[in-house]
């Protein structure tokens, strides 16, 4: 949510949010789209081959060995082994010709761990580089910046007494996450005028859940936005949900717009709370093998919700649009989602490094795969206007004011 309370949508017309530019302080752009991936499970690649295991091996993977041996032995140079080992696995993992099967060193991974973990140690802004300004996106609520009165649009022209200019967004995310000191002067930017703040770096818990209340011809209808499905989302969507129902509302709209994904257990655990244990909410299918996934709710909710998505919508974000329209008939406003139907899974390595793998598809309750052109067509598909591009407001926002207009009718 930006300032002013309404939702930063990209819409193929602009590009601040996971696209390009936009920077969590430390989400690199190799962390845009392809970020909002399902991840099932994380385990350990320490096991190591015995003895007994080297007897099933294959004759082309003994031949590699034996290859790679000689290579270690014989080059005329000296050779880093872990350099080679990565190569082989970087090259397995490109021969997959998959876009979400990739290897991940450590500093991608502890990039994109903030956003599946939903909290980060640093001083809360998002920042990009345009030109040769460093300009703050967005300030989160009770961080270190929101103290020290950084607003959104400031430039930051100096971090203790580095030039940003010659800095680049990664650059500028290392020294805030890594660095070796815990405060920071910043040079600040605003309408000409310039000032210098102090921040010190602080455990910031990113909310990815927010919600709000409207209230149209009688009616009281509760909003709900989910930027991610990091780890922490699940409780913060069941908090915002109590604060809603205590209000008594009459219908709900949840936003997934620009929602690239996340956690499948976590979308199962929101898929839960809006419906009970006789409800499939997804189907996995490995090896043309599936499985129904079931809730574990107790109950089912009973007003009318209708779901907000676009072309940036994927993967976890599909599978709760899917399970709601299939499950509970809610409507869907907006654009086509992405068409995201794959699983992956996240293996850690010994030396810090990770790689994740496609391993399964998922279905809609109902069976089907929206991968690739497929997508989720909306009930009432509405291009978002220009206006709320120009001007980010509720009042501007044409996506949600139908979905106000279609639950007040």
């Amino acid at each position: 949510m930006n300032n002013n309370g309404s939702k930063m949508i990209d819409n193929n017309k602009h590009s601040f949010r996971f696209h390009e530019v936009l920077i969590l302080v430390v989400i690199t752009c190799f962390f845009s789209f392809f970020a909002g991936v399902s991840m099932e499970r994380v385990h350990k690649a320490n096991d190591n081959i015995d003895n007994k295991d080297m007897i099933n091996i294959s004759d082309e993977l003994q031949s590699f060995i034996s290859d790679y041996n000689y290579i270690l032995d014989n080059y005329y140079e000296k050779l880093d082994e872990k350099e080679l080992l990565d190569a082989a696995l970087k090259g397995v993992l490109a021969l997959l010709d998959d876009p979400y099967s990739m290897y991940i060193d450590s500093d991608d991974y502890s990039n994109m761990n903030i956003l599946l973990n939903g909290s980060y140690y640093g001083i809360g802004i998002s920042v990009a580089k345009v030109d040769d300004n460093m300009i703050v996106l967005q300030v989160f609520n009770n961080s270190p910046a929101a103290k020290a009165d950084i607003q959104v649009g400031d430039i930051i022209t100096k971090i203790n007494d580095t030039l940003t200019s010659d800095l680049d967004v990664k650059d500028f995310s290392n020294m805030v996450i890594k660095g070796d000191v815990d405060k920071f002067n910043l040079v600040i930017l605003r309408n000409e005028e310039e000032k210098t703040v102090t921040v010190k770096r602080e455990n910031i818990v990113i909310d990815t859940v927010t919600s709000k209340m409207f209230e149209k011809n009688d009616k009281k209808i509760g909003y709900i936005d989910i930027d991610s499905f990091a780890a922490n989302t699940g409780k913060q969507f069941s908090n915002n949900l109590a604060k809603l129902e205590k209000q008594k509302i009459d219908s709900l709209i949840i936003d997934v717009r620009s929602n690239t994904g996340g956690h499948l257990s976590v979308v199962g655990n929101i898929l839960s709370q809006l419906m009970d244990s006789s409800y499939v909410i997804y189907q996995l299918e490995q090896d043309s093998k599936k499985n129904k996934v079931y809730s574990t709710g107790n109950n089912t909710k009973e007003y009318q919700i209708v779901v907000l998505g676009n072309s940036l919508s994927a993967s976890a974000a599909e599978i709760l649009i899917g399970s709601l329209k299939d499950n509970l008939k809610a409507f869907f406003i907006g654009n086509k989602t992405y068409g995201k139907g794959t699983v992956q899974e996240l293996k850690n390595l010994p030396n810090g490094d990770q790689y994740k793998i496609t391993t399964k598809k998922w279905l809609t309750p109902k069976g089907d795969w929206v991968n690739d052109s497929e997508g989720i067509i909306p009930d009432i598909e509405i291009e978002l206007d220009d206006k709320y591009i120009a001007n980010p407001t509720d009042d501007n926002d044409n996506q949600l004011q139908k979905a106000l207009e279609f639950l007040t009718q």
